[in-house]
């Protein structure tokens, strides 16, 4: 089976989180952007994949056209580990990490959604696992308010919406409090995308203390500060919760002595095959991953799948936004035991809704 051709497609769906205008990098966000990996084969099976993201899809998209779709037209789509292999080490001088990265796990789920397709099992079977296998709870990751009410409400619309747990990227304790107060004993998450330097970090988490966080993620500048947050860890006891920057499967493993929940990203850290190795030796040695997947393409579905194959994914991430017209309409809401669906079908399961394409694509 050869791949005959690799499309990039953008989409950018308008959406709503409940509070002011926000964003992230720079730039205000009026539409949620995913970058979508389209590759077809010489059998007529068209496999989909997601690259991260975002303000940094010109790039991630430069790199799949120009550099990576050379290498992998005429290559044979069943020799996934390989060809991950060869392009990891191929585009090793363009960077062990970002936009390059971003571009092998885009083609990396799509190999793996081909897979899946051409063997008419799902994703989940292909790793070892099973549709069967009951999914983790899903939790509520919320946009950043910075108002307390803001906070309280949007922890209210999602406690009314059966998330299990609720994870704020607020960096004040009175927005902490605010949420603690809607959401009851619920579990309470708080990411603050790497805000502090070591002794803010230690100081804030003190303050959060009361508030009974499940984890802090991401506390100190820069995020791969493995002794800050050594340090952080032994001074405090909170729990706590990175990964999700980190470059690669080997990058991530480097703090896996030192946090309490790894958070592997399927569409930044090298695509299926690096997570599920990473997935794998966690079972083996007892660690939990909270994957990153505030995205709502090939990526969401692959981390369903990967949460189905390996208990040691313990959470799922679903950001609390509503859409227009969603990539895929059945993963919109939870089910009674806070669950998000695991598509059934071959491969990862569904395609992305052609019309939901077709209205909201930018190229």
């Amino acid at each position: 089976m050869r791949i005959t051709s690799l499309e990039t497609i953008v989409v950018a769906i308008p959406f709503s989180h409940g509070g002011p205008p926000t964003g992230f990098g720079g730039q205000q966000w009026t539409h949620l952007n995913f970058l979508l990996v389209r590759i077809d084969t010489d059998q007529g099976i068209t496999g989909w994949g997601e690259a991260f993201g975002y303000n940094t899809i010109p790039a991630t998209r430069a790199v799949l056209e120009r550099q990576i779709a050379p290498l992998v037209i005429g290559r044979d789509a069943r020799d996934i580990r390989g060809l991950n292999a060869d392009l990891q080490k191929t585009m090793h001088l363009f960077g062990r990490g970002g936009p390059a990265t971003f571009a092998i796990s885009g083609v990396d789920i799509a190999l793996w959604d081909l897979a899946g397709k051409a063997a008419g099992l799902p994703l989940c079977q292909l790793l070892g696992g099973s549709p069967a296998l009951a999914l983790p709870p899903a939790y509520a990751s919320f946009m950043r308010y910075t108002d307390p009410g803001h906070v309280a409400r949007a922890c209210e619309r999602a406690l009314a919406c059966g998330y299990a747990g609720f994870k704020l990227h607020e960096i004040t304790e009175p927005a902490v409090a605010a949420a603690r107060s809607a959401i009851g004993d619920r579990a309470l998450m708080v990411d603050v995308n790497c805000e502090w330097n070591a002794a803010d970090a230690e100081r804030m988490a003190r303050a959060f203390a009361p508030h009974g966080l499940a984890w802090l993620e991401e506390p100190v500048w820069p995020p791969e500060d493995i002794d800050a947050l050594r340090l952080l860890r032994e001074r405090t006891g909170v729990a706590l919760a990175a990964g999700e920057n980190a470059p690669n499967g080997w990058g991530l493993r480097q703090l896996g002595g030192v946090v309490d929940f790894l958070q592997p990203s399927v569409t930044k850290l090298g695509g299926v095959t690096e997570f599920a190795a990473l997935a794998q030796a966690a079972e083996l040695s007892g660690r939990q991953l909270a994957p990153h997947s505030p995205y709502f393409g090939p990526g969401l579905l692959a981390t369903l799948h990967l949460a189905a194959a390996f208990r040691s994914v313990t959470w799922i991430e679903r950001l609390f936004v509503d859409f227009d017209m969603p990539l895929y309409p059945g993963l919109a809401s939870v089910d009674a035991q806070s669950r998000l669906m695991l598509p059934s079908g071959p491969g990862l399961g569904a395609d992305p809704d052609p019309q939901a394409i077709a209205r909201w694509r930018i190229g």
